[in-house]
């Protein structure tokens, strides 16, 4: 298939894995076989081109900016896709991720089926859709010290293993129970199956807005996992009686030091993420599939026996 030229393809990996580093040099030729001039970051340019010095890259950056990026190829597990998701924020390209990790869940398709993933987004065959993000703001003395975003989880965590927090969490600006806690995760529905899962938190399905807060090892009657509306804020306070310090973190990339006093404020934010998919297959299957969840005996309303995709 032979396509405009002047398309652009972004092509992010994880070059430090060599299934990664061979799977971005097959879809750059696959690429450029189809007439166009694949785009990759600047801090994969030399990894590319050293595993296949014949490549005709294009570099982010140089020539070619985010804005004329049609699709983004992610070819890794989920944290390839948060990085892609940062490189690309902003624009309007959708993210379609090619699971080389372990359980990939915000990817699309396998390795196995590289070669049609590339030709349907040759093609423009896919479907996007939108998921939410959060913007997070840290302030100190009412300023504002820190803004950024994350696609699935804003945690305040203890800087410091001995060392606990004493923070008091706070929904649309009333304070609800203050603890002692190891830290707070805030994430969205997309998160729900990330850290937050992983600390307790329910699954929420990514068609549902809802804004989800899950302390982690708190010391505290009421401390459990809370589900709120999109709209409403989430609030963090480091007591001055905290002994220790913490630390802000955002989808695991991006950090900030969080001295007593400092307040962290989650809300909604009006930039979502934009996902390609392959398929409308429903967030069940996905569920089962990735989590490796047993279904036997199942044989659903019509007396159908469930069969394993």
């Amino acid at each position: 298939m032979r396509v405009a030229a002047d398309r652009h393809i972004l092509v992010v990996a994880h070059t430090g894995r060599a299934e990664s580093l061979h799977a971005a040099v097959e879809v750059c030729a696959q690429l450029i076989a189809a007439g166009l001039t694949p785009v990759v970051a600047s801090s994969d340019v030399s990894d590319i081109l050293e595993a296949d010095s014949t490549l005709t890259l294009n570099v982010l950056g140089e020539g070619v900016t985010i804005g004329d990026i049609e699709l983004v190829i992610v070819l890794g597990g989920d944290g390839t896709i948060l990085r892609a998701a940062e490189i690309s924020r902003g624009c309007s390209a959708p993210l379609l991720g090619v699971n080389l990790g372990h359980v990939g869940f915000l990817a699309e398709s396998e390795r196995d089926g590289l070669t049609e993933t590339v030709a349907r987004v040759l093609a423009r065959d896919y479907l996007v859709e939108e998921r939410m993000t959060l913007n997070v703001r840290v302030k100190v003395d009412r300023e504002v010290v820190f803004e950024t975003w994350a696609l699935n989880e804003a945690s305040v965590e203890k800087a410091s293993r001995e060392r606990m927090l004493e923070v008091v969490i706070e929904i649309d600006g009333r304070p609800l129970s203050s603890f002692g806690c190891d830290g707070v995760v805030m994430a969205t529905p997309t998160g729900s199956t990330a850290y937050a899962f992983s600390a307790g938190g329910p699954v929420v399905w990514p068609s549902v807005d809802a804004l989800l807060l899950v302390p982690l090892s708190a010391h505290a009657l009421f401390a459990k996992p809370l589900v709120v509306g999109p709209n409403s804020a989430l609030a963090v306070e480091l007591l001055d009686r905290t002994q220790g310090t913490g630390v802000l973190n955002c989808d695991g990339r991006r950090t900030f030091d969080l001295p007593r006093g400092a307040r962290v404020v989650v809300r909604r934010s009006p930039t979502p993420v934009r996902l390609a998919r392959l398929s409308q297959g429903p967030f069940v299957d996905r569920l089962v599939n990735k989590f490796n969840l047993s279904v036997s005996g199942w044989r659903g309303p019509e007396g159908e026996e469930a069969l394993r995709p």
